[in-house]
């Protein structure tokens, strides 16, 4: 039996969609312990999110993300409506969204997969746990899962 072994030459692109400074917080440091190469970019409401993703304005140059890691409580523009217009935007469509939050509720989970949200995580209070959250995405979405290349 043959096995082809995939050697990663470069960062995997994530874009984090938090508002919350102790929560990006962990999950930077999460993702910087973990095996994989990675780059993140931290922005802090829906607004923000959407130029980004668009490339406008100070954003014209930055590298479209390979994921990104969305909570829907965001001031400006929430979450929902930030999913919304990603799943919406054929350029935008087929990068994969973590909903990362710390909304436990039915009608939120519901709603997000009814948006085409990839996964629904709802964030631990317990930094321990956190850190175990943001390992298991590393190791699905960066180690297992075989992420679409982001095509102009």
């Amino acid at each position: 039996m043959t096995t082809s072994s995939h050697i990663q030459t470069t960062p995997v692109e994530i874009l984090l969609v938090e508002d919350n400074p102790g929560d990006a917080r962990l999950a930077v440091e999460g993702l910087k312990e973990g095996k994989i190469s990675n780059h993140i970019n931290i922005v802090q409401d829906g607004v923000e999110a959407m130029a980004f993703l668009r490339r406008e304005g100070k954003y014209a140059a930055v590298v479209v993300p390979d994921l990104i890691l969305l909570d829907l409580n965001l001031p400006k523009k929430d979450g929902r409506e930030v999913l919304s217009e990603i799943k919406a935007d054929p350029k935008l469509k087929r990068i994969p969204v973590v909903v990362l939050t710390t909304s436990q509720a039915e009608q939120d989970i519901i709603r997000s997969y009814n948006l085409h949200a990839n996964c629904y995580i709802t964030k631990p209070v317990d930094f321990e746990q956190s850190m175990h959250i943001i390992r298991a995405i590393e190791s699905f979405w960066l180690s297992i899962v075989k992420l679409p290349t982001t095509e102009e």
